[in-house]
């Protein structure tokens, strides 16, 4: 049912493969098998890709009852031995609305879990996955995915912070090219390099050494230095921000440890997806 649900789901017999850790031929023998088992096709292939029969729409509402049932069970045999937790990495802005949607709807499908919370600087973008700290992260991208297993939510538009009374933050609109005299923010050595080098457009910069998202903004008041953030998030009046029309969106992630079978987590994911996406 598992393998049926990612393929019904992706569309896409290589991609299920990826996202349930496996090599495509034994996936696809197994759907033959489930077909085979049934007496109809569940999914009509074609060169253009693959799409859900008749019978394969009515499993799918089916097999995704039995899976929730399944973890349900699993979560009730934690419980018996004791409580269960799951502990999740939020990197940046807690207020975000997507942030909301998914504690609430988790907490309506998990009431009997204990959600530890564990809010990180920008240093890590992984939240402390690697080092066993968190379960699963609510993060940004990019950063490296080595043994890590990444979804994408959201895309996020960039503009840069300014101060309200700086001359460029009357334009509409700016390019890196606007701003690369500037002095910006710049992360401890050590970070993340593909993580610092898009916060920094790019290439390497110069300026204060900052860990946390109010440090940045703080900088950006106190120096006049250049901030980068996404659009949409409340700013102090003191501050501005002009959307840069050549910076690639910021990428809102949920990432876990490769392999990890948790339902707990594969739950998390799957509420995520649907929170975001709304």
């Amino acid at each position: 049912m598992r393998y049926f649900v990612a393929v019904a789901e992706e569309l896409h017999f290589g991609r299920a493969a990826t996202r349930l850790h496996m090599s495509q031929p034994p996936l696809s023998r197994a759907i033959k098998q489930l077909e085979a088992e049934v007496g109809a096709l569940l999914f009509a292939r074609s060169p253009a890709g693959v799409t859900l029969t008749a019978v394969g729409r009515v499993l799918l509402d089916e097999a995704r009852a039995l899976l929730d049932h399944a973890d349900r069970v699993r979560l009730r045999v934690s419980a018996a031995a004791g409580v269960a937790t799951l502990t999740v990495g939020i990197l940046g802005d807690g207020t975000d609305p997507g942030v909301a949607r998914l504690a609430a709807a988790y907490r309506r499908r998990h009431p009997g879990v204990d959600i530890r919370i564990r809010d990180t600087d920008l240093t890590d973008p992984t939240c402390g996955l690697r080092a066993g700290l968190v379960d699963v992260a609510l993060t940004r991208a990019p950063f490296d995915e080595t043994a890590l297993t990444v979804r994408m939510l959201r895309a996020d538009p960039v503009g840069v912070v300014l101060r309200a009374d700086d001359p460029l933050a009357r334009h509409d609109r700016l390019r890196l090219t606007d701003v690369s005299e500037r002095r910006w923010f710049q992360f401890p050595e050590g970070t993340d390099p593909l993580w610092q080098a898009y916060w920094n457009g790019g290439r390497p910069r110069k300026g204060p050494v900052v860990r946390a998202v109010q440090e940045c903004l703080q900088a950006v008041l106190w120096n006049g230095t250049i901030g980068l953030a996404p659009l949409g998030h409340d700013l102090p009046a003191e501050l501005a921000v002009v959307p840069l029309t050549d910076m690639a969106p910021s990428r809102v992630v949920v990432a876990w440890n490769e392999g990890d079978r948790n339902p707990l987590i594969r739950s998390f994911i799957e509420i995520a997806t649907s929170a975001y996406r709304t």
